[in-house]
């Protein structure tokens, strides 16, 4: 058995574990990165890249259908299913190579192949080969996907997002267990690359929305393009022929026996922590067994343990994971000296057509009778139509009182960009007339945001009892 001394030890080399390993690093601290699983970060293998791709290739079959519309007219349209996941695995292949080259980079020395699990709040095993003895410890071990007990019968044909990306031809039909974002990113491409697609949800829920009445506009026009069923509990799957008998049962009580080809679950994912041994620790944990720490540190109670990425179940995004290895890290560089770190304003993208966005604080979480809503329908906005892609609602959240741009919600054509301007304005606590005070081009998407802010600005300005709005009385006025 090898006995390692070093002064961090970061568990996982994906993006938070990579991050965290430089921060720590630039402290000047003997570091150790521990990896045990494939190499390559979640975005890059099993994430975000590889599912644009294959969103690629379904906005191209996509265009090509929606192009009469403008008179203009092309052949008959033909999907190669093999060609597109030739073209997803290898491009797919490329940024993974990428993130390898950058891990290979790291000092041998400075890396162990393994799994660790904890000995104690300063000590790790690693397999049966190494015990590391580290005076800080960086737990980001990741994520992985969830799998329903009531689609194990569905055996060889239930699958979960990884495996997708391995696939060499579109399949016929596939059942997508889950209306988030990995079943609706995935539902929809696969719809419009021509497979006979069911997506279920367990409740109203679509991606990230809260806000009823986005949630609502999003349900009624994913629903009119695709086999959207809401409100539906999947009862169980089994292995039948050549595919799954999947039972189900809607809000009315009514259940169905169908027959799909495969059943992919996008029900979500759960922290990589069942083999840490945490109960050889004494931090504290919550309802699901994660770690308790603190946001702005990433510190687990007075510990030398430090947690970051999508094991910390908070906001798992490429970028948050990128934050929080990076406050972890340094952190666990200068630890006992433990410091907040930059937390930036939340922001959720999911590249569905239209695209769903989320930012700032969310509708649920907003105190009601705190704030205005303004929104806008895409329906009637110019630009939207002039390329026909007039379908979608934004809502805009703003305190009263402050006029404080607090948030938003939406779901409309070129939402990603939408979304990044607000979420500067949020993260700079701008206010509503702040905001209306930046430049806005004609003509432009943004214009319909600007209807939306002119709406807020009017519901500030009017929408309260005249006690509540006077300048003497109001908050921040």
């Amino acid at each position: 058995m090898n006995t390692l001394n070093v002064d961090v030890a970061v568990i996982g080399a994906g993006t938070a574990g990579l991050a965290a390993y430089k921060a720590a690093k630039s402290h000047g601290r003997n570091v150790v990165l521990i990896e045990g699983g494939p190499n390559g970060t979640t975005c890059a293998r099993v994430g975000c890249m590889p599912s644009k791709l294959l969103i690629a290739a379904a906005d191209a079959a996509h265009a090509i259908g929606a192009a009469p519309a403008f008179g203009i007219h092309a052949g008959p349209l033909r999907i190669d299913g093999k060609a597109i996941m030739a073209r997803v695995r290898s491009e797919r292949d490329r940024f993974v190579r990428f993130v390898l080259e950058g891990v290979q980079r790291i000092p041998p020395e400075h890396r162990l192949r393994g799994y660790a699990r904890f000995i104690s709040e300063k000590s790790l095993q690693v397999d049966d080969h190494t015990v590391v003895n580290a005076a800080s410890i960086v737990i980001a071990t990741g994520s992985s996907p969830m799998l329903p007990p009531e689609l194990a019968d569905a055996a060889d044909r239930l699958l979960v997002s990884d495996q997708v990306f391995e696939w060499d031809d579109l399949p016929e039909s596939i059942a997508v267990i889950g209306a988030g974002v990995i079943g609706c990113e995935l539902g929809q491409a696969l719809h419009r690359l021509g497979v006979r697609v069911t997506i279920y949800g367990r409740n109203d829920r679509i991606a990230p929305l809260t806000d009823p009445a986005v949630r609502n506009a999003a349900a009624r026009i994913f629903g009119d393009e695709l086999d959207l069923r809401l409100h539906t509990e999947v009862l169980g799957a089994q292995r039948d022929g050549d595919g799954v008998a999947l039972r189900t049962r809607d809000a009315d009580g009514k259940e169905r026996i169908e027959h799909h080809g495969h059943v992919l679950a996008a029900s979500g994912r759960v922290p990589n922590l069942r083999d840490l041994d945490l109960a050889n620790l004494s931090i504290a944990l919550d309802e699901r067994g994660v770690p308790l720490s603190d946001p702005h540190t990433m510190q687990c109670g007075d510990s030398g343990i430090f947690i970051a990425g999508d094991v910390s179940g908070e906001r798992p995004l490429l970028h948050e994971a990128a934050d929080e290895g990076r406050i972890a890290g340094d952190n666990a560089g200068r630890y006992p000296d433990v410091r907040r770190g930059l937390r930036r304003t939340p922001l959720n993208i999911v590249f569905c057509d239209p695209q769903i966005a989320a930012v700032g604080e969310s509708y649920r979480d907003l105190q009601p009778g705190s704030f205005a809503v303004g929104e806008v329908s895409f329906e009637d906005q110019g630009r939207s139509r002039v390329m026909l892609q007039n379908r979608g609602l934004l809502r805009v959240y703003a305190e009263h009182g402050s006029g404080r741009f607090l948030g938003a919600e939406m779901t409309g054509p070129r939402a990603e960009h939408l979304a990044h301007l607000l979420a500067w304005a949020c993260q700079n606590r701008m206010s509503i007339d702040q905001m209306l005070q930046m430049p806005f081009y004609h003509p432009v998407i943004e214009e319909g945001l600007r209807t939306a802010l002119r709406d807020a600005d009017d519901k500030l300005l009017h929408g309260l009892p005249e006690i509540e709005h006077c300048t003497d009385c109001t908050p921040g006025m």
